[in-house]
């Protein structure tokens, strides 16, 4: 007997058909998420919008850094005896405001005056009416110009007239001033954290619906093309689901990273460069949010593509995640009070309406930790009733199915 014949080799039959081999089965998640993100990254109309909105971005903060440090140079005009006036307020505007000067032009009647300035050749025109002072414009007063010169006119008026009197500015102000506080916080800093909150609230949006239709939109192409009988031969349908699912929040998430980069880089050359370290916890907390809000989003938008059996009838089967980000966009701005903090609580809502509360200091350290259980907590619901929805809808090419005859269809 031969040694071949003594020691036979043992062979494995290769697959020549059917679904792939269990241990891929188990990371065939990986190689749809893979597709999914590079059939993304190297489509144009996806790098173009990422490209443009970081340049908006980018644009912005320029276009703010640069209007903070422009000093603006307004020509007056004055006359007769209101010129000696003019000049003081001139001398004394910029202690007022640092971006404020004023060129003054002496005119030789109150008629000249208005002249220059319906020619353009005067921003404004001081001048008095009756014993007050006023600027006038051609169209419009400039707002920096005239709360300067109001502080000035109002602090030289005071002097005069308490030196007629016989007594000082101070006596006359004495229990005059009022002046707002708040018992949490610094209220500039909770205005700028507010408008951040509002800024990444309108990302949040867009992500989830630029990402969500074009995941909704992949899968039913794929069902109305009958290529996803193909693909449901090889993998189980479960794993296609989440690849789609991950790949796209890879995805949303790497471009949220890259906006929020972009805006920090471009916050620190602004005035606010000081208030970054204090809502740096917050935006942490929003992207950790935004992760699992999304994944909540993309498992429905990927039910509501699979859902229709065209791409015609995506319209129908998304508009109730439509109607929900809508829902969750218009309660950034209309809820407060006990309603936003009641929100900030329920998901999805919490995936916006914390990260606000968190950047403008409104909520105590725990309220983010239950709201991102609670929101864990959907996210698990949501997924277990997504797959069920997903894998017997997908394979339904007979018209547009209902959610409740996609759960009780067959597998």
């Amino acid at each position: 007997m031969s040694t071949i014949e003594q020691n036979p080799v043992r062979t494995t039959p290769a697959p020549t058909g059917g679904r792939a081999p269990s241990g891929a089965m188990r990371t065939a998640w990986a190689i749809v998420a893979k597709r999914e993100i590079l059939a993304k990254i190297f489509d144009k109309s996806f790098l173009v919008g990422t490209v443009l909105t970081v340049a908006v971005i980018a644009g912005f903060m320029v276009v703010s850094a640069f209007m903070e440090d422009r000093t603006k140079t307004y020509d007056l005009v004055a006359s007769g005896a209101d010129v000696s006036f003019a000049r003081t307020l001139a001398s004394e505007v910029t202690a007022v405001d640092d971006k404020v000067i004023v060129d003054v032009r002496s005119a030789d009647s109150a008629q000249a005056a208005r002249a220059l300035v319906l020619d353009d050749d005067a921003d404004v025109w001081l001048h008095k009416v009756g014993d007050d002072w006023t600027l006038t414009a051609a169209t419009e007063v400039p707002d920096g110009l005239q709360a300067a010169a109001s502080t000035v006119v109002r602090q030289s008026t005071i002097a005069t007239n308490a030196q007629s009197a016989g007594t000082s500015v101070a006596a006359i102000e004495k229990g005059a001033t009022l002046k707002a506080s708040i018992l949490k916080g610094n209220a500039d800093k909770q205005g700028f954290a507010k408008v951040m909150g509002f800024v990444l609230a309108f990302l949040f949006y867009m992500a989830s619906l630029t990402f969500g239709m074009q995941l909704a939109g992949s899968v039913v192409e794929e069902k109305a093309s009958r290529i996803v009988e193909i693909i449901a031969t090889k993998i189980p349908v479960r794993q296609l689901l989440i690849g789609k699912i991950l790949g796209n929040t890879a995805l949303a998430v790497g471009q949220m990273v890259v906006y929020t980069g972009i805006g920090l880089i471009g916050l620190s050359f602004t005035q606010y460069k000081s208030y970054l370290p204090s809502v740096s916890a917050g935006i942490v907390w929003f992207l950790v949010f935004f992760l699992l809000g999304f994944l909540v989003i993309a498992c429905a938008w990927a039910v509501a593509g699979a859902l229709a059996s065209r791409t015609e009838d995506l319209q129908q089967t998304a508009m109730p995640l439509t109607m929900l980000m809508m829902a969750m966009w218009f309660a950034v701005f209309l809820a407060k009070g006990a309603v936003l903090t009641v929100l900030s609580f329920v998901p999805p809502f919490s995936a916006i309406l914390m990260p606000i509360r968190i950047l403008d200091g409104s909520a105590a350290w725990w309220e983010p930790v239950v709201a991102l259980l609670l929101l864990i907590a959907l996210a698990g619901v949501i997924v277990r009733g997504a797959e069920r929805l997903y894998r017997r809808s997908l394979l339904q090419t007979s018209g547009k199915l209902s959610i409740k005859q996609a759960w009780s269809a067959p597998e």
